[in-house]
Formats: structure tokens, C-alpha cells, sequence
């Protein structure tokens, strides 16, 4: 009895733990800007009204800068045209962001 309950103990524990080690992903529609270390962000183009603009986001991230032309052109939205220019990325309390030390160069083109 005390060798099936140990087991049921420990089979308990392990389906909790592997329910946490499942990272959340976002909607498959969206860009993830997620991440655990500074090696999972890297510079993208994730598109503006003006057409190019980048950021930092998850390696694996797809991002869709031609459905955002798009909605801007259907809603007739606008924006400021220019981007930053952004040497690198790091993880920031979990979302990638431009690196804090020479990332973005203050520079906009």
C-alpha cells in the first residue's frame, strides 16, 4: 500500500511539473515578443503604416509587416516615418527588448 501511494505521489508531482515546463505561445497570429535569455531575441521587420520598421522579438516569432501595411491602408491610418536603428536585442523581465548598452543608437533613419 505505502509503494502504490509513493507512486501516486510521484506521478502527481510529475504531471505538475510538465504542466510548467509548457511555455505559453501567443495566438499564432501574433508576434512574440517572449523570452528566457538574451539569445532568444533577435531584430525583425514588424512593419508600420510607413512600411519598414524593426524590433526585438523571439527568434521564432513570425512577424507580419504585410498585413500591417495593409490595415493601415484600410483604416487610412498613418505614422511617423523613420525607425530606430537598433544594434541588439536582450531579454527584459521576460520580452525582448533593444539591448540597454549601445542597442539602439539613438539614431533614426
Amino acid at each position: 500500500m505505502l509503494h502504490r501511494m509513493r507512486c501516486f505521489a510521484m506521478s502527481m508531482i510529475l504531471i505538475l511539473l510538465a504542466g510548467c515546463a509548457v511555455a505559453a505561445s501567443p495566438p499564432p497570429n501574433e508576434v512574440d515578443y517572449a523570452c528566457r535569455s538574451d539569445a532568444d531575441c533577435v531584430v525583425k521587420d514588424v512593419g508600420n503604416c510607413c512600411g519598414y520598421y524593426p524590433a526585438c522579438v523571439n527568434r521564432d516569432s513570425p512577424t507580419f509587416p504585410g498585413r500591417v501595411q495593409a490595415e493601415c491602408e484600410k483604416t487610412g491610418m498613418a505614422s511617423v516615418c523613420g525607425w530606430p536603428v537598433i544594434k541588439g536585442c536582450a531579454c527584459v523581465e521576460g520580452r525582448c527588448e533593444a539591448a540597454p548598452s549601445g542597442g539602439v543608437d539613438g539614431e533614426v533613419r
